[in-house]
């Protein structure tokens, strides 16, 4: 008989601990969930997961054969408040609610000419978009302080009456303040079209779905696909897709930054932005302070601004022209007034300007830039502050001149500017279409002289 070897004996205590250990091993992983328990328009609670979580995370949520993502925005004991990026959350009672990862991107130089949504999902139809090496993370910190390369290179925009009165340098971040209708968003086409610089990210925010292709293709041109990235979230989508839109942009300028490119990032416009947060906000049961904004609003809006400007030393930069959408044509919205000192600079577009035909309809007073003793040369400073005066003493007198007040001879001054400010603001005129300007000095000289040779508007 062949001899056969024998389990050595054992309790039945070890045979249950084999036993035991035997089947953890074997056991699927455990995977935390939650479940939904209150619905609303703007938000859906979720029970089970709150131990688990921490403000800013993702959560996937099982609607029927796909699956919902929303962001927590808020955190208690026994449940979480999410916000999805949907703009109709089909979620129910009882559904299941699972941790996610979080958001990210992995952007490439190939991204160059094409137009996506917050989530960077392709939507122009040229098939999917290649993944870079590196990871760009959505709330990135801003470089530190004092390792940050200084603003010093001049930057020509080809817009005559930004380049005399408000010049721009690389890395500044600048705003542009106008209500609606007063050629905002011409402006900014004409800054993208015009100004040199390396890569082009625009973040549309909010606009309406017409107005998309129109600036895409009709303002940008077809030839647009070398150097813009466009993100696109258009004002039907979530105030969760139109919060994150921004940040994308912010992301993808700033992998090209640290490529070492020179970009020029648009944001229009920063206004929806906060409107979008004020929503979140609200969600997440914040109080309304300050014309129905929460306070995290003022505190989201620096953290996105400061992310612009000059990267590390030796690395590139990124210009911003941030646009804000004046409720009311009220220069001191909270929104409007909060971006204004956290900028280097603020153009100004006035409705009484553009109601006389003039475009870009800048207000030249009102308009300021931080970086101009980095763009103009000593004479050319004195130059402006002259210009700047007459059309000063111009507008001021106005109603004077209207009622007959003003008699030649009377001020030498008002007579100069009554003479001089008229061509001024005839060579300030720039279509859309028209060539780039390459030194606005030498036209405005051209205007003043009279000269038939004036390049045309």
């Amino acid at each position: 008989m062949i001899g056969v070897r024998s389990e050595p004996a054992r309790s039945p205590l070890e045979r249950l601990e084999r036993q035991v250990a035997w089947g953890v091993r074997n056991l699927p992983a455990a995977r935390v969930s939650g479940g939904v328990v209150e619905v609303s328009m703007s938000h859906f609670r979720v029970a089970g997961l709150s131990r688990f979580l921490k403000l800013g995370e993702c959560v996937a949520v099982a609607v029927g054969n796909r699956v919902e993502i929303g962001e927590v925005v808020r955190i208690e004991d026994a449940s979480a408040t999410l916000k999805p990026f949907d703009a109709r959350s089909d979620a129910t009672i009882g559904a299941r609610a699972y941790r996610t990862d979080n958001l990210s991107l992995t952007p490439d130089r190939s991204w160059k000419g094409r137009v996506v949504d917050a989530l960077a999902r392709p939507i122009d139809g040229l098939g999917d978009l290649a993944c870079g090496e590196r990871l760009a993370p959505l709330d990135a910190a801003p470089p530190p302080p004092l390792k940050r390369g200084r603003v010093h290179a001049p930057l020509r925009t080809g817009v005559r009456v930004i380049d005399l009165f408000t010049p721009l340098c690389l890395g500044q971040r600048v705003g542009v303040f106008a209500g609606s209708g007063v050629g905002k968003s011409s402006l900014l086409a004409m800054l993208a079209q015009a100004t040199p610089v390396d890569t082009v990210v625009v973040a549309l925010v909010g606009e309406r779905g017409r107005e998309v292709r129109e600036f895409l293709h009709d303002r940008l041109g077809e030839d647009r696909a070398s150097p813009l990235v466009a993100v696109v979230s258009t004002g039907d989508e979530s105030p969760m897709m139109r919060r994150l839109a921004p940040k994308t942009a912010m992301a993808i300028a700033e992998y090209f930054r640290d490529q070492g490119e020179s970009v020029l990032l648009i944001v229009d416009s920063v206004t929806r932005f906060a409107h979008a947060a004020r929503d979140v906000a609200l969600a997440a049961g914040e109080p309304a302070v300050a014309r129905g904004y929460a306070p995290s609003v003022f505190t989201d809006l620096p953290r996105l601004l400061e992310r612009a400007g000059p990267g590390l030393e030796g690395s590139g930069s990124i210009t911003g022209v941030f646009s804000v959408l004046v409720d009311g044509d009220d220069h001191n919205d909270p929104v409007a007034d909060a971006i204004r000192g956290a900028l280097d600079g603020h153009i100004v577009l006035d409705r009484a300007i553009a109601d006389e035909g003039r475009y870009p309809a800048v207000n030249v007073l009102a308009s300021v830039s931080r970086m101009t003793h980095l763009s103009w040369r000593p004479e050319q400073r004195k130059v402006v502050a002259n210009l700047r005066s007459l059309i000063a003493r111009f507008e001021e007198t106005r109603e004077l001149r209207l009622m007959g007040g003003h008699t030649a001879g009377a001020d030498p001054t008002l007579d100069k500017a009554i003479k001089s400010v008229p061509r001024i603001y005839e060579a300030m005129n720039q279509a859309v279409e028209a060539p780039r300007c390459e030194d606005p000095f030498i036209d405005l000289a051209a205007a003043l002289r009279g000269d038939a040779k004036t390049p045309e508007s």
